[in-house]
């Protein structure tokens, strides 16, 4: 609590408001827009611009404005962030969206979480945060994990860059591929796929919004927060699985991560239609500026030097989740509507 009461955390902070302020005005230009570059994307971007390419050594007394940042407002984000999800919404989309949600999600994480820790011998916290990047939500579930890990920002910011590459190839691909015939899917289908694989949900909108089809530009949307909404569980799952088993004398402390609890229970009363659509959008509007802040703080505490330093390994396994997503997300697809 001491941090309230220092002059110079409120003044970083403005700072980095107003940082936010600046990316929120440039995340209209309709340039970014087709790339699908959101704007937790170019929030993060701007902060490592800022520190890396303009080499601005930020003062000692912002240390704590980023931490409040990354730790206390990301989670308060995080929390809101269930305002975006209904059960009507997964209702509509039928059984066959949750279980191609669920599959898509564990399948990549699980895929990702082998590969990466078992065969390329690759830091564990980095593979779990590209691992959920790819499997969920992209820069909101790195955050989110983050959240849960409480790794360094650099390793983040790794995460966050191959959700940037990644997504915004899918996102020109897709479309290409189900058009010219590459990939046979009806509109359904084409909902669950892009809604199913794509990163990022600028990406799902992004993809979607290249077909004429309504259903598609709708459902591929509610498909991409059903796996948002199986954010909370895996956090809690990860939580439990990084107990400290080093500390063997010691009895295991068990942390949930509550953000990920409420995050779920503010989805269950957005449910219930007691706030107007428009205090929802407020509250979703003001939701998306909040994570941009928290991706601001990451972006000026990442050094560059130390994501150079961990090679290639995370790009490659990237890769890897990427191709699975193409070919085994469209395989149980096929599968689950035959």
């Amino acid at each position: 609590m001491q941090r309230f009461k220092d002059k110079n955390f409120y003044f970083a902070l403005t700072t980095i408001f107003v940082l936010t302020l600046f990316a929120s005005y440039i995340a209209q230009f309709e340039f970014f827009n087709k790339l699908g570059l959101s704007l937790l994307i170019i929030s993060i971007l701007i902060g490592m611009i800022i520190t890396n390419i303009f080499k601005i050594s930020l003062p000692q007394t912002f240390e704590s404005a980023i931490a409040f940042c990354t730790k206390e407002l990301l989670r308060f984000a995080i929390v809101f962030y269930g305002f975006r999800l209904t059960f009507n919404e997964i209702l509509d989309i039928g059984f066959d969206g949750i279980i191609v949600s669920f599959l898509i999600v564990f399948t990549t994480f699980t895929l990702g979480f082998f590969i990466g820790t078992k065969i390329l011998k690759l830091d564990k916290e980095i593979t779990i945060l590209t691992s959920a990047g790819s499997a969920i939500c992209g820069a909101a579930a790195v955050l989110a994990t983050e959240g849960a890990l409480k790794n360094k920002a650099y390793k983040s910011a790794i995460a966050v860059s191959t959700v940037v590459l990644f997504g915004t190839i899918a996102m020109f691909l897709y479309p290409y591929m189900i058009k010219t015939g590459l990939v046979s899917l009806d509109e359904k289908q084409t909902a669950l796929y892009i809604g199913g694989t794509l990163h990022e949900v600028a990406h799902v909108v992004g993809a979607a919004n290249g077909f004429e089809s309504e259903l598609i530009q709708e459902n591929a949307v509610v498909v991409k927060m059903l796996r948002v909404m199986l954010l909370a569980p895996f956090l809690i799952i990860v939580s439990l699985f990084l107990i400290n088993k080093k500390e063997k004398k010691e009895k295991a402390k068990i942390v949930i991560p509550w953000f990920a609890v409420f995050f779920i229970l503010a989805a269950v009363f957005n449910s219930f239609d007691f706030l107007a659509s428009e205090v929802v959008l407020s509250i979703n509007k003001l939701d998306t500026f909040l994570l941009a802040m928290a991706m601001m703080a990451l972006g000026l505490k990442t050094d560059l030097k130390s994501i150079k330093q961990t090679g290639y390994k995370p790009i490659l396994l990237a890769t890897i989740l990427f191709i699975w997503l193409i070919f085994g997300g469209l395989f149980i697809i096929n599968t689950i509507t035959f």
